[in-house]
């Protein structure tokens, strides 16, 4: 299977610089992979979609200003980090740039030196372990010094903060937004409580994984980051009762998913559990719990395609996002949505 089966071609003033004003506003793109067909809708139609008893799953991971720019201590160089993993304590996996000016032990400053942080270990691909040092709490050092980890293929300025955060975000860990959630607003989350739909909670914090791109041509031999996650006893109980009803459960976003196969690999069934994930889903993966998704549009020749492609089958996902370039959705993390379900007929 070959990387290049998964490219498409996106005009680039189709890839979404902002957020729209209003989250829910958005286009939603329907596909019944079951057929094929295809259904063009707004966001607020998910409603329609939804009945009493099914459940939505949401990830609830909460991004943190992560990149930061400081000074090398030994030589003044300007050097950005962009925090990826919580290690332990204060023991970071960040991603630095230049990489090749962050050696075994150097120091650098951050904000006059209220943060600091020294290198530990090199890793490849500019991955560096950095011990931090400082006095109070990080995240409140990095509300002060951080900007949001925008992704390199957005270039407007972002005047919002929170625009990147669900409005349900809760665990702080994440270098990205998952990014499918960013378009419920609370009170469409109400309208979906009232009409007795379930909403459930998992935590995956997104990772390097998400900035990095396939730069094998065999599928098979990319090799995926390590992302932690969380799932709860509730969050369990409330899934395997809507499966036991035969309801349905709509999964929001690829973290999401990552977090529900996972467990179901290990297991056989969803279990409270945390650790760490690097499951990789590509056609001819067999789903054990995933059924219907929420998702964005992503990138060409990215694992996420490679994801959906699995769900919907690769010839339904091309002809979708060829219709998607056509109709001139919006793309990536500020773009519009995609519903991949099965037996619709609107």
């Amino acid at each position: 299977m070959k990387t290049d089966d998964f490219d498409y071609e996106l005009p680039e003033e189709l890839i979404a610089q902002t957020p729209l004003e209003k989250r829910d506003s958005s286009r939603m793109l329907v596909l019944d992979k079951q057929n094929g067909n295809i259904f063009h809708k707004t966001f607020t139609d998910i409603l329609d979609y939804l009945n009493s008893g099914d459940t939505l799953v949401l990830n609830d991971t909460k991004v943190i200003p992560a990149r930061i720019i400081g000074i090398k201590e030994e030589t003044g160089a300007v050097i950005e980090l962009l925090l990826l993993k919580n290690i332990n304590d204060n023991t970071w996996e960040c991603l630095a740039k230049p990489a090749k000016r962050v050696k075994l032990g150097s120091v650098i400053s951050f904000g006059d030196g209220i943060l600091k942080a020294q290198c530990i270990e090199e890793k490849e691909e500019g991955i560096r372990v950095l011990n931090l040092m400082y006095e109070g709490i990080l995240y409140e050092i990095l509300d002060k010094l951080g900007t949001m980890p925008l992704p390199p293929y957005i270039h407007e300025k972002l005047e919002d903060q929170s625009r990147y955060q669900t409005v349900y975000a809760k665990n702080i860990g994440s270098a990205a937004a998952p990014t499918a959630g960013l378009h419920f607003t609370k009170e469409l989350l109400d309208k979906i409580k009232e009409k007795g739909i379930n909403i459930a909670y998992v935590t995956l914090h997104v990772g390097l994984g998400t900035f990095r791109p396939v730069n094998v041509s065999d599928v098979t031999k990319h090799k995926m980051h390590t992302e932690y996650y969380e799932i709860s006893k509730d969050t369990c109980d409330i899934i395997n009762q809507t499966k036991e009803k035969n309801k349905k459960i709509v999964v929001v976003g690829t973290t999401s998913v990552r977090v529900l196969e996972t467990v179901m690999n290990k297991f056989g069934h969803l279990r409270e559990c945390s650790g760490f994930t690097d499951i990789f889903i590509y056609p001819g993966y067999q789903f054990k719990i995933v059924d219907n998704l929420i998702t964005n549009f992503h990138l060409p020749k990215s694992t996420l395609v490679m994801l959906v492609s699995a769900l919907a089958g690769k010839e339904n996902i091309m002809k979708a996002y060829k219709e998607a370039v056509d109709n001139k959705y919006r793309f990536f993390s500020f773009g519009d949505s995609m519903f991949i379900t099965n037996n619709v007929d609107k």
